[in-house]
This record gives structure tokens, C-alpha cells and sequence, in this order.
């Protein structure tokens, strides 16, 4: 099988026609290389409020989608149509280049299989990574670097944020980062935030010889950090992140990997998905947000450069949306959803799962789309593939995780 790198190198780069390809596709085409160094991450995407999978990736090819909708639905004309079936919404047109190019792949009719329409409990089963059972106390990331090679980096696994999220909580050690700027070593002055005075505090009390070496290095790194300005960051060329806290998370984000403080795991949400009322179609409040959504996505992935060929971006929502719209041009909490997989590893180009119909007959409980795939086999495949992570029993308990019940979404 021809590879895409050899394909791009024999074919003198004629297939790119937009800004959003990487640039280490146009490197590897012709052999050049750059510094930084090269290893495998995963960063997880939460759109909380619970995002409606209809109409982000549409199926405009069933004429139930329209008659169930007829205020806010998605337009044939208006969908950037992928497989003659399904279609994206027209606010994600900056991820439109990436699908073309077989770096993103959907899955739809996917999410937690728990029943739940509250928003905290369902989100605490994704993060958690046991739909249904509340009791326990760590998140699936966290559990995902326990079983990975040790590191001596504090930046191992971040979330790009005031507080450490579920997903990440657990004994495994990780941050959480609101802003670069503020983030520091160097003393208890005023400035430093708790969690550097607390990191300060536990490595310099050490006995342990170990320890002490990790904390040299951990801190050495936030120097690192520190002496490239975080303030002065100027994003790649093209790499044209939104105003607003999502966007700014995204570029600290792609700052950080590209410091090559060792991240691992990364983690950052995005909110404003849970739309009761006058949702819109090709306009208005679902438009608004996967706008953002979308050119933060995109700019993250043209800001990585070569680094893109080695992360994996996966999003999820905690629950979708009901199939027909409500009596005030809005959704209500549904069931199933549309996760996205990007990155330089993906299978892109392609639509997984089985699609259920939205049929009267085939609706869960009556109302919404139907789950056909498991998140865990998602994010499953991603913990095993990408990171190298084999203990999927560990890392999802109780979850048949099998790697013959894979998508193929990862190479």
C-alpha cells in the first residue's frame, strides 16, 4: 500500500490546496526535518452541555432528519457533504480540509451507554470511564499514564485550566494550567499560585535522592517554559486560533507541546452546547460555537506542525441531543452523539460506526438517536494504539476492550 508520505513525495505536493495541511506534510514530502522532540500524545476535547450530533455531522441523506426538524435543520445545500450521507455543518469548514486530506475521522451514534440525561452525572461517567457507577474515585486519563513508562515531567498530563478536571484526577500526577503567564517556579512570592508552591514545597522536603532528581528536572522544564516567553508566543503562520477562553487553551496547549516539556495526555472542554431554546441551523447559537470549535481545532493542528504527525485529538459530549426539535426551536437532552478523531496517525476520511436510523421505530426510547458504539472503544483504541497503553482492563474496568473490537480508527 502507498503511504500518503510517499504519495505527497511523488506527486510534488499537488494536492495541497489549503493553509489547514500541516507543515510536516510538506517537510516529509520532501525530506526535510525539524528539531523538537518526537513522541506519541493524546489530547481528549469535552464539549459540555451536550452538543447536538444531528446537526453537526448532519445525515442529510435521510429524510426523517428533515421532517422531524423543520426550524433548525441543516440544509442539503448547505452541508459540506463527506460520503453522500453524512455532511458536516457549514461552521466546520476549517476541519473540511483535514477530512479531505484523511486526517479526521467521525464516529457517530456513539457516547456512554448509561441512560442519564443529567448533565453532571453523565459527564462524570465519561470522564470517570464507568458509565453507571459512581464510586469510582479516578479518572480514565489518569489511569492511562499509570500503566505508561515512568517520566520525570510535571508536565506529563495537563488540563488547560483554573482546576484539575475528573478525567485527570487520581493518584497519577497532573496539571492543571489556566494561563502560561501566571504559570512559574522561583520562591513563594505572591505571584506563584498554590499549585507551584505546593510542587515546590513536597520536592524540596524530599529525602528520596530520586525525588530530588525528578524535581531538578520537572523545574529545569518550567524554566525552559518560562525562557521562551510565553507572553511573546507567536503562533505558525495560518495558525489563526479565535478570540476566547477555548481558542487561548488551545494555543498555550500547542505552545507546550512544542516546548517539549514531555505532555503526554492533555485535556481542555469547551462549553455553550446545551441548546433548549432557538438552537439555529446554519446560523445562530449551534453556528456560533462550532465556529469556535472548529477554527481552535485547526489552528491547534496547523500550529503543531511536524508535531502533528504524533497527537491524536479525540472529542466527546456527554450525551446528544432529541431527534425532533421542541416547541422552542431547540433540543432537549438526548442519548447518542458524534465523537471526532484528528490527528496524523487517523484513518481519516470516514465515517465508523453503524448508523441506526432515525426512524419512529428505531429511536431510543422513542426519542433520540440511538448508541451503536461505545466511547471506550473511541478513546479505547487511542489509549492502546497511540500511547502503547496494553492495559485496557485497568484503564476502563468491566469494559470489554478487546483490541479485535477496535474501529481501525488509529494507525
Amino acid at each position: 500500500m502507498i503511504t500518503r508520505r510517499v504519495f505527497l513525495r511523488n506527486h510534488a505536493l499537488t494536492i495541497i490546496g489549503t493553509s489547514v495541511v500541516p507543515a510536516f506534510l510538506r517537510r516529509a514530502a520532501f525530506g526535510a526535518t525539524e528539531g523538537g522532540v518526537r513522541g506519541r500524545r493524546l489530547v481528549v476535547i469535552f464539549q459540555r452541555g451536550a452538543a447536538d450530533g444531528l446537526n453537526i455531522v448532519v445525515p442529510h441523506g435521510e429524510a426523517a432528519y428533515y421532517a422531524m426538524r423543520p426550524s433548525i435543520h441543516i440544509p442539503r445545500n448547505a452541508v459540506l457533504d463527506l460520503d453522500g450521507f453524512f455532511g458536516l455543518h457549514p461552521a466546520l469548514s476549517p476541519l473540511y480540509p483535514m477530512w479531505k486530506d484523511k486526517h479526521l475521522a467521525i464516529v457517530h451514534a456513539a457516547g456512554s451507554p448509561d441512560p442519564t440525561r443529567s448533565h453532571f452525572d453523565a459527564q462524570d461517567f465519561m470522564e470517570s470511564g464507568t458509565p453507571g457507577l459512581k464510586a469510582t474515585e479516578d479518572g480514565w486519563l489518569n489511569r492511562t499514564i499509570h500503566s505508561l513508562p515512568a517520566s520525570n515531567s510535571a508536565f506529563r498530563a495537563v488540563a488547560m485550566g483554573a482546576t484539575l478536571p475528573r478525567i485527570l484526577s487520581g493518584p497519577q500526577r497532573a496539571l492543571a494550567i489556566s494561563n502560561l503567564n501566571d504559570f512559574g517556579v522561583g520562591g513563594r512570592s505572591p505571584q506563584a499560585t498554590p499549585l507551584e508552591n505546593s510542587f515546590e514545597a513536597m520536592y524540596a522536603g524530599s529525602v528520596d535522592a530520586i525525588l530530588q532528581g525528578s524535581a531538578r528536572e520537572t523545574f529545569d522544564a518550567v524554566k525552559i517554559l518560562k525562557a521562551a516567553n510565553p507572553e511573546q508566543y507567536s503562533p505558525a503562520p495560518a495558525a489563526n486560533y479565535p478570540r476566547g477562553r477555548f481558542g487561548e487553551s488551545l494555543k498555550q496547549l500547542a505552545q507546550l507541546i512544542k516546548a517539549n516539556v514531555g505532555v503526554e495526555v492533555a485535556f481542555a472542554d469547551i462549553g455553550g452546547w446545551d441548546h433548549h431554546v432557538n438552537e439555529g441551523g446554519t446560523e445562530g447559537q449551534i453556528a456560533n460555537v462550532l465556529r469556535e470549535f472548529s477554527q481552535s481545532l485547526a489552528a491547534l493542528w496547523i500550529d503543531l506542525g511536524n508535531l502533528a504527525e504524533d497527537t491524536v485529538v479525540i472529542t466527546m459530549s456527554e450525551f446528544g441531543r432529541t431527534a425532533k426539535e421542541n416547541g422552542n426551536r431547540g433540543t432537549d437532552h438526548g442519548h447518542a452523539n458524534a465523537m471526532f478523531v484528528l490527528g496524523g496517525p487517523v484513518r481519516g476520511g470516514k465515517v465508523y460506526g453503524r448508523w441506526p436510523g432515525l426512524d419512529a421505530s428505531q429511536l431510543y426510547e422513542g426519542r433520540d438517536l440511538a448508541l451503536t458504539t461505545d466511547f471506550r472503544t473511541v478513546v479505547g483504541e487511542a489509549v492502546y494504539r497511540q500511547l502503547g497503553n496494553k492495559d485496557l482492563m485497568r484503564v476502563f474496568p468491566g469494559f470489554d476492550g478487546r483490541p479485535e473490537k477496535f474501529l481501525g480508527l488509529i494507525a
